[in-house]
């Protein structure tokens, strides 16, 4: 009788072989084959997670950073005007605004759909380090490796919700784009809407819940300073004119019409409209985040609000260095373990976690309702 440990390795080549032999022949039947993750060049690199004392990657280099400083504090010290293009004079980029549309109401249909798919598929959290699992039974892949988790690294599963698929991210919102930032004080007096939100209604999207300021005239930067001669001219024009709203109406009517039995397809392309449209705008409006916590902030420049609780906080007196965002701050993906056949019942386990997939836990909940 062998070894527990050398009978789990003979099964496993047996696997690898066995897979191999259906690859080249062209009828692999396996549950998880590793043709499809097996690993190298063919599986694709997932982003980390990132330690307690880790800084997220910056998009822009350090030393470029730095190169633009200078260069912006030697145009402050010289009394000039700086030409500024939209949005960063207060302006709306025109050819922007029908992706405004378009992104806020991939929004409105994505979590209608992902509201649908949530009805019939179980999602599982863990409550020690908050990995999320799409599928029933949850896996037994030993991945738990944070203070006060089980020797055996395995996790403590409970029922999860929507919010652990799609995490919400918050950002103030401004009135005014080119004003100050939110102070301290502010912080309870300003609202705080969805990031993504935020970001469609700074692009030219118009909700009277949380109206802003549009400007006609531009603001100029002098000196370093922005200077606003917008108050000595008459405001003939109404907010929104000249703003094409069907498109959101359209596709408000078209995400929660109840003919459509693809849900799930319909929900992956907005998933893709969505993260690709807020790429595009986030190229032409700024979006900041911290270093070493989720907060964002859809502006050039960060808001002044003490409310980080990241790793040794007291020494920053809650205020952490700000950078440039990427998508994924603004809508960030939740990587779950991919189940292929979900009708099985099979868990998936730890000695073969290698030659699993990996997807956002959003794809995931689409493929399993297919």
């Amino acid at each position: 009788m062998l070894p527990r440990r050398i009978r789990s390795l003979v099964n496993l080549q047996d696997l690898i072989m066995q897979n191999s032999n259906a690859n080249i022949i062209g009828i692999n039947k396996l549950k998880h084959p590793c043709g499809m993750y097996a690993t190298g060049s063919i599986r694709p690199e997932f982003p980390r997670k990132l330690k307690k004392n880790e800084r997220k990657p910056l998009v822009t280099s350090i030393n470029e950073l730095k190169r633009l400083a200078r260069r912006e504090k030697k145009q402050r010290q010289m009394v000039k005007e700086k030409i500024l293009r939209p949005p960063e004079n207060g302006l709306l980029v025109k050819e922007l605004i029908p992706i405004a549309h378009e992104v806020y109401a991939a929004r409105t249909e994505l979590f209608a759909s992902v509201s649908k798919i949530v009805e019939s598929i179980s999602i599982y959290t863990c409550s020690l380090c908050g990995e999320v699992h799409v599928g029933h039974p949850p896996h037994k892949i030993r991945t738990c490796n944070i203070a006060g988790s089980p020797a055996n690294k395995e996790h403590t599963w409970s029922i999860g919700d929507m919010k652990h698929v799609l995490p919400l991210v918050e950002s103030f919102h401004l009135y005014d784009r080119v004003g100050r930032a939110v102070s301290h004080n502010e912080r309870l007096e300003v609202d705080r809407i969805p990031a993504v939100v935020e970001l469609c209604i700074q692009a030219g999207i118009d909700i009277p819940e949380y109206p802003t300021r549009r400007r006609f005239f531009p603001a100029y930067n002098i000196a370093g300073k922005v200077i606003d001669f917008e108050k000595r001219f008459p405001k003939e024009v109404a907010t929104g004119k000249g703003i094409d709203t069907w498109i959101l109406g359209s596709m408000k009517a078209y995400c929660f019409s109840d003919i459509h039995t693809d849900v799930a397809v319909r929900g992956m392309e907005a998933w893709e409209r969505m993260r690709s449209g807020a790429s595009k705008l986030m190229q032409k409006y700024a979006v900041q985040t911290r270093g070493y916590c989720s907060e964002v902030q859809v502006v050039p420049k960060g808001h002044r609000v003490r409310n980080c609780q990241a790793y040794k906080h007291q020494m920053w007196d809650g205020q952490r260095a700000w950078q440039e965002a990427t998508v994924d701050d603004l809508v960030p993906p939740v990587y779950v373990w991919h189940v292929q056949d979900l009708k099985s019942g099979k868990q998936l386990v730890n000695d073969l976690k290698r030659y699993y997939g990996m997807l956002p836990a959003v794809c995931s909940g689409w493929c399993k309702s297919n």
